[in-house]
């Protein structure tokens, strides 16, 4: 569910701890941690976070989304799958789809699509439609990737999900294109 200011004041009474700060308590233990379960669930917890847009201003600044790419080329699948997840989640707004851009996240989200982890391929390919623009699509439009991309919509046997996001994706990015 989405809040706001005031629902969250309700949620946090006047002595609770702020949504920012709770973020920053995260994204330090996270950071702080080594035992890969710990990682596992701190990194599902702020991907989660990264679905409700009354947190994108706070995950901008406290450099989630950044951790979120650095969490695409470990080789544990799980911080794979919710580093894509958050990235997914978040990269709707279009100030967070900046910030994957610039900060390399493409190459690594494409690298994705041939995860062996279901989840992290649907990651993949929806963040890819909500990413690809008139700046980066020369990055992400290219035949590899296409030809990718037209495997997952024509397998709609193996996969529905995949299938539909996959076409999702054709018709916005590539409608006359073909």
């Amino acid at each position: 569910m989405f809040t706001n200011d005031r629902r969250q004041q309700e949620r946090t009474g006047r002595y609770g701890t702020s949504r920012v700060e709770f973020l920053q308590e995260l994204v330090t233990q996270f950071q702080n941690t080594s035992t890969d379960e710990t990682r596992e669930k701190i990194l599902a917890n702020l991907a989660n976070f990264a679905y409700d847009p009354y947190n994108y201003n706070f995950l901008r600044q406290l450099n989630v989304l950044e951790l979120f790419i650095d969490c695409l080329t470990e080789p544990n699948e799980k911080l794979v799958e919710f580093g894509i997840g958050g990235i997914c989640n978040s990269c709707v707004d279009p100030a967070n789809s900046a910030i994957v851009t610039e900060f390399s996240g493409i190459p690594p989200i494409i690298q994705c699509l041939s995860s062996p982890v279901r989840n992290t391929v649907n990651y993949a390919l929806g963040a890819l439609y909500y990413i690809c623009n008139d700046f980066n699509k020369k990055e992400i439009l290219k035949p590899e990737v296409i030809d990718i991309i037209k495997r997952y919509a024509a397998a709609e046997d193996i996969s529905v999900s995949f299938s539909n996001l996959a076409k999702a994706f054709l018709n916005k990015h590539l409608s006359g294109n073909d």
